[in-house]
């Protein structure tokens, strides 16, 4: 074999090597997670760097709580805007992929996502907020890695504890105060409502809170919680 080819190849070897390390990085990690809560993700630290850049000491407003002391109201509310189907997928709902795929070329622009609350942890957990088709390939490798090393409660209460809810927001205890000045707890099934509509476009909502869609969203949200199913 040609010296450039012996590069060539050995290049090759050294980036699957690479890409396989990733990989078990991110299946340890997550499998500290199932014990151990985070403190922070990749897209929190993401967003405090882009709010140093006008502000050198924001801080961002986050404080982790309990499954148990996150109200139901705003558990079946995300349940019922997000990702009906949580509880008996495998961390992919094929379906609402392709029927968001379907609205969006008709539409011919991303109008719908599809992802479900997996996914969206696997986003927030590890990747940046950017859109490729790589990204996309491993995001869901860690959906999967969650679903394995996770029960689908462990994987809620995380994604309820750091999900994005405004500028420097995150978490459903700093969202309850930010928003209502209440504790997570004690959300009414109105104000859970409003929460989970403000999930896809939280900064926005945050600056926009008289926004007629978001206040008729809300009231269809409120009529299909009742049938949510909670993990």
């Amino acid at each position: 074999m040609k010296p450039v080819g012996k590069l060539v190849l050995r290049l090759c070897m050294l980036l699957i090597a690479a890409v396989l390390l990733l990989q078990l990085y991110f299946f340890l990690q997550i499998g500290w997670w199932v014990d151990h809560n985070p403190s922070s993700t990749s897209f929190m630290r993401h967003r405090l760097s882009e709010l140093h850049e006008t502000v050198p000491d924001a801080q961002l407003q986050f404080k982790w709580v309990p499954y148990s002391r996150i109200s139901n109201n705003l558990k079946r509310a995300i349940i019922a805007s997000e990702d009906a189907n949580f509880s008996e997928h495998d961390g992919v709902d094929w379906d609402a992929l392709q029927q968001a795929y379907e609205k969006n070329a008709k539409k011919g622009k991303v109008v719908r996502g599809g992802s479900t609350i997996t996914q969206q942890l696997a986003k927030n957990l590890f990747l940046s907020g950017e859109r490729s088709y790589l990204r996309k390939g491993q995001e869901l490798v860690i959906t999967y890695m969650l679903e394995f090393w996770m029960d689908k409660e462990r994987i809620f209460e995380i994604y309820l504890n750091v999900v994005e809810w405004g500028n420097g927001v995150f978490g459903a205890e700093a969202a309850a105060q930010h928003y209502f000045r209440t504790s997570a707890s004690n959300l009414g099934a109105s104000q859970a409502a409003r929460l989970a509509v403000m999930l896809p476009k939280p900064r926005f909502y945050d600056k926009n809170r008289g926004s007629a869609y978001l206040s008729q969203r809300t009231g269809l949200i409120l009529r299909r919680m009742g049938s949510a199913e909670l993990p």
